[in-house]
């Protein structure tokens, strides 16, 4: 009796809808996925994040999310809008091979109203780390990365000649071949490298693949928060490149800007401090980083990206981290004005006026406050600031 008049009133209060339950096909809420594991020894990881569902996965898609940036307005949070590079290079340095990536970096350009950029039409180029077509093995991790990269550039910089060059592996040997790979390339005035350590390193390993005068190295800082250095960009030789979340508002430039929680930041144990910087402003004795940062945080700030799930499958993806920021302040550089003469990573110092000073965020918890939490000037996570422009690149 008890049971049948519990099941009574429970029938009752259903009915009325005060314990309806939510909607079977109610859209889960999604969050950020690292694109690559952690690092062996004398390797590096990729610094991509994809928004993937509660199981893991990239939902399949075929337009982008509402959330995700597109060139659009990434052009305009940076006041670029306009900007041409006159068809200079900018070259990426990943590992593993994408089959895809051609194809798919069609799909992006089209899908957005860019010009063709094409391996026949000379715009496009993908190589192996010595300058060949010997192309490596697939990593989807990888594969994801060099789609966020060769996007971004894409977005950043329609105009711009894209060279690809594909390591064999992860390890530093190999992503530095390839790096000097790139540099010799003519017309390359900038060249991206969205991965790094687990943990510093030092130059006198590995910085003479880093060491180019004449070209913008950049290097992406990290998706881990305040860690220390991260290699290569506590590189002397590198632009290092932090994060920011990125959100539209109603302002008058139209967003709003702060320090991304997860952005790398530190001081290098072993490379030498470079003249551009003082341990009054950065608080480190050796090199430190951020130099300079842009839209980093996958969830307020990720862009869309066209994005490969398998050797044979791509979906629309909002994918950030610090792999995001990387490839667009290199391709700032290549809509920049000023001479890279010497080493670029001094070029911001000495206009930060061009820059949007990011003074609000944090990055976890650290012994010198500046070096995890945003503010006036110089700080760890952001660096200078966010481009206002080209000109101060």
């Amino acid at each position: 009796m008890r049971k049948s008049l519990l099941s009574l009133v429970l029938a009752m209060v259903a009915g009325s809808g005060w314990l309806a339950p939510p909607a079977a096909d109610a859209a889960q809420p999604l969050h950020p996925r690292a694109v690559c594991g952690t690092p062996a020894h004398g390797s590096a990881a990729c610094h991509a994040k994809v928004m993937v569902d509660a199981s893991g996965a990239v939902p399949a898609s075929t337009t982008p999310a509402a959330s995700a940036l597109s060139p659009a307005q990434l052009q305009d949070a940076y006041k670029l809008t306009g900007l041409a590079s006159g068809g200079k290079t900018v070259a990426i340095v990943d590992a593993y091979g994408y089959p895809g990536l051609e194809s798919d970096l069609a799909t992006y350009r089209s899908y957005w109203g860019l010009p063709a950029c094409t391996s026949a039409s000379g715009c496009l180029k993908v190589i192996d780390q010595n300058g060949g077509t010997s192309y490596p093995r697939m990593d989807v991790g990888w594969a994801g990365e060099q789609a966020l990269d060769v996007d971004a550039v894409s977005a950043i910089c329609p105009d711009c000649k894209i060279v690809v060059v594909q390591a064999k592996t992860a390890s530093f040997a190999n992503l530095g071949a390839a790096v000097n790979t790139a540099a010799k390339i003519p017309g390359v005035v900038a060249i991206s490298n969205s991965y790094g350590s687990n943990g510093d390193a030092s130059d006198a390993t590995y910085g003479s693949s880093y060491n180019h005068p004449g070209i913008a190295i950049t290097a992406s800082t990290g998706d881990n928060g305040y860690q220390g250095g991260s290699y290569p960009a506590s590189s002397t030789y590198t632009t290092a490149v932090g994060g920011t979340s990125l959100d539209k508002d109603s302002s008058a430039r139209g967003w709003r800007e702060a320090a991304w929680s997860g952005a790398g930041s530190g001081c290098s144990t072993y490379n030498a401090q470079p003249a551009f910087q003082s341990t009054t402003v950065t608080g480190c004795a050796k090199r430190a980083m951020a130099d300079v940062s842009a839209a980093a945080d996958p969830g307020h700030g990720g862009m869309a990206v066209y994005y490969p799930t398998s050797r044979s499958t791509s979906t629309w993806a909002q994918v950030g981290g610090t792999s995001e920021s990387s490839p667009i302040i290199a391709s700032v550089y290549a809509l920049g004005s000023n001479s890279l003469a010497g080493y670029p990573n001094a070029v911001p110092y000495a206009h930060t006026a061009s820059l949007f000073d990011v003074t609000s965020g944090s990055n976890g918890t650290c012994p010198t406050t500046q070096w995890c939490n945003a503010r006036t000037g110089w700080d760890g996570p952001t660096g200078l600031g966010t481009p206002n422009g080209a000109g101060a690149f």
